[in-house]
């Protein structure tokens, strides 16, 4: 089985939460956040992560509208996501996030680890919910194309 690394972000104005993915491609997990002080150094978190966990994908929230249009919000994202797939050179694929941020809470809830002290750890798992989605995206495109064969 060949090997995958992944990273799932969920861009925002003041906080990135970044998620990553075990090597089989099955299951996200929350890495860590990244606090937004500077183009460059947005970049330079990343490509620290990018290289210790040999990333061969960026899988990014879109934030559509409710009803499917994008928003000022995602052409921020887009316009960011642009600029440092470039400068990263890897491919990029958006997933919509529309209340990944409301399951990320209830999650937490659910787990007893909610506070509304740590903004951080909603990004992180909004990001591991987008990452996840994902996952069982591309694997059920795999499945159903085992079945058509």
């Amino acid at each position: 089985m060949k090997r995958i690394s992944v990273l799932g972000l969920d861009v925002g104005r003041k906080r990135i939460g970044v998620a990553g993915c075990d090597g089989t491609g099955l299951i996200a997990t929350g890495l860590t956040t990244i606090h937004r002080t500077s183009f460059e150094k947005d970049i330079q978190q990343l490509q620290q992560l990018i290289h210790e966990r040999e990333v061969q994908v960026l899988v990014v929230g879109l934030p559509y509208n409710m009803d499917g249009s994008l928003g000022f919000q995602a052409k921020q994202v887009q316009k960011f996501v642009g600029r440092i797939s470039q400068i990263l050179q890897l491919p990029v694929e958006y997933m919509d996030e529309r209340l990944t941020s409301i399951e990320a809470i209830a999650h937490l809830k659910a787990q007893k680890l909610f506070s509304t002290w740590d903004k951080g750890a909603i990004d992180r798992h909004a990001a591991c919910i987008i990452l996840q989605q994902w996952l069982d995206y591309k694997r059920s495109k795999i499945d159903n194309n085992r079945y058509l064969t």
